[in-house]
């Protein structure tokens, strides 16, 4: 309504000036009878065409007149006060500057005082409503943004309370994406292997976004990817929050924290769940279910140096990682170890290599494998089909017939492509591909930093955990009491590089306890996460949860064997 009454005066304004233009223009004075020169007088005042109310009132008319559009604000040093005179039970109106009157005080009865403070207050109450319906209009005048939405929430405003629904958005996103191709020219890949050419794609994501309806409804999501912690990159949270005399207090759902006024019980800030606080009277309760995405550790140290304990299961060995080069290795650890720190085994490794799937892309060093289990076994063997030599019992490629039959009867298992077809006659006879042997394209050569050797010992202990999917082959040559001996073939053996190499497998894709080759991953080496351990403050402790205690203890609950400790049963006190 205002902004239609300012577009009125603003026209209403030009056509004055026009006109008052054009009556300059055309002699505006008017000649009217009266005493002057030539019996003619001009008079020396201006007809208005547009009436102005005075800025001093002199009456109640003038006081009550509507203010008019054209009408300039009254100085600010101006001010125009009423007083009531209780003797005469009237209003008296005062127009001052400063403490002088500038005017002379005029008197209003109650009732025309009445009128006059009633047209004010309506036209007050109007002018703020009119300012009201201008500010909605621009708003809706404005384009719509998807990243600060805001609407009227209807009747849901009866359940929420006042404010509508509203939506925010900030924050930044980054996205990198690319193309890379890498070349390597190595005789021994085929030209399709030759390059490899992926996808790149990275993203940078710090957004905020804020959304409510009405004030009691309100959610809440952060998601950055340059987050320290995995918990916090995420960020999610509902809240509802009731008023004071409603029995639900507060509802959080997403990312919560429970807080506790007891030092014995600590809460935590990392939780993802659902939490309520509800209020019965003088009884309030809070309930919560969530997961916890955090830990808390203690760490104590005595003398400079950090002292930290560790709880390892019996069944969480380190998996995957240390292998026995052969059933050989494993059958005589015990006897070769006997006498540590002196290994009496009269074996020493001089040479070894080490196969494993192709994961990283690295093709320099790579080769054809196809890795057979029971290769260079005499006594532990998968297959009745290969014949053992008694006369040789330790790990060989003479312990077995194996590595002669591939040679002699199966020529095509040299060519990857043909492995498959070239030993399916095996099948008769239960041996089978995945299981008893595998085939390995462009498998990738360890380097001596990768893994770490016992050439005493013989097993083999590796940086990096292999996966469920990848396969371990090693080729190695030892002197075991004066004599030298082979087990698999060596890269500079078969010198043709599109030829397979013929190695022995300690880790296979199928993961069988009831196979050999299980044994043959040791389970007794244990990863406590932590590095450069003193041997000298090293405490060790063995202890078994009893199902009738309910607490670990240092012993088992058999008669013979309830008065040792479990260190002195297993050997190790």
């Amino acid at each position: 309504m205002e902004g239609i009454i300012h577009h009125i005066c603003r026209w209403a304004l030009i056509v004055a000036v026009c006109c008052v233009l054009g009556c300059m223009a055309g002699s505006v004075f008017a000649a009217e009878p009266g005493d002057g020169e030539g019996g003619d007088g001009a008079t020396d005042s201006l007809s208005l065409r547009f009436p102005v109310r005075p800025t001093v009132a002199p009456d109640y008319e003038s006081l009550a007149k509507d203010e008019f559009a054209l009408d300039l604000d009254t100085p600010s040093n101006v001010v125009t006060e009423v007083e009531y005179d209780p003797e005469s039970g009237c209003y008296i109106v005062r127009t001052k500057v400063g403490d002088w009157d500038i005017a002379t005080p005029f008197m209003l009865t109650p009732s025309q005082y009445y009128d006059i403070d009633m047209r004010h207050s309506m036209q007050r109450y109007f002018n703020r409503r009119n300012s009201m319906t201008e500010g909605r209009s621009v708003k809706e005048r404005e384009p719509f943004n998807v990243l600060d939405m805001s609407f009227a929430s209807g009747p849901l405003e009866r359940i929420f309370g006042p404010g509508g629904i509203q939506l925010r958005t900030r924050g930044t996103v980054l996205i990198s994406t690319g193309i890379k191709s890498t070349k390597t020219d190595n005789p021994a890949l085929s030209l399709t292997s030759r390059r490899k050419t992926y996808f790149d794609f990275d993203q940078k994501i710090q957004a905020t976004v804020n959304a409510s309806v009405g004030d009691r409804l309100k959610f809440g999501m952060n998601y950055n990817t340059d987050a320290t912690f995995d918990f916090d990159s995420k960020n999610i949270k509902l809240q509802y929050d009731g008023t004071e005399d409603d029995i639900v207090k507060s509802i959080e759902a997403g990312n919560v924290s429970m807080t506790t006024g007891s030092s014995l019980i600590r809460g935590s800030t990392a939780l993802f769940g659902i939490k309520t606080q509800l209020q019965f009277g003088r009884l309030t309760a809070t309930a919560l279910v969530s997961q916890q995405n955090s830990e808390s550790r203690s760490v104590s140290t005595r003398g400079g140096v950090q002292t930290t304990p560790f709880t390892v299961n019996a069944d969480e060995y380190d998996a995957n990682r240390h292998y026995f080069l052969g059933h050989f290795f494993r059958d005589n650890y015990d006897e070769f170890a006997s006498r540590l720190p002196l290994v009496s085994s009269g074996v020493k490794i001089t040479r070894i290599e080490v196969w494993i799937t192709n994961k990283s892309g690295n093709y320099s060093q790579s080769r054809n494998i196809v890795a057979f289990m029971d290769l260079g076994e005499s006594k532990v063997l998968a297959s009745d089909y290969w014949r053992p030599d008694p006369a040789i019992s330790n790990t060989s490629n003479r312990s077995n017939n194996l590595l002669t039959v591939i040679k002699d009867e199966y020529p095509d298992a040299r060519n990857i492509n043909m492995v498959t077809q070239a030993l399916a006659p095996l099948q008769a006879f239960g041996i089978e591909g995945g299981r008893e042997f595998e085939k390995v394209e462009s498998a990738r050569l360890l380097q001596p930093s990768e893994y770490t050797l016992n050439s005493t010992l013989g097993y083999l202990s590796l940086n990096v955990a292999l996966n469920a999917d990848e396969v371990l082959g090693v080729a190695y040559e030892y002197t075991y009491n004066g004599q030298v001996f082979q087990v698999g073939e060596f890269s500079s053996d078969i010198t043709v590089s599109d030829q397979s190499l013929y190695v022995k497998m300690l880790k296979s894709t199928t993961l069988d306890p009831h196979q050999p080759m299980w044994h043959l991953m040791m389970k007794n080496v244990y990863s406590l996460g932590a590095y450069q351990v003193e041997p000298s403050n090293f405490k060790l402790n063995i202890k078994y949860l009893s199902d009738t205690t309910g607490t670990p203890i240092n012993y088992l609950p058999i008669a013979r064997l309830s008065h040792k400790p479990l260190l002195q049963v297993m050997n190790l006190d």
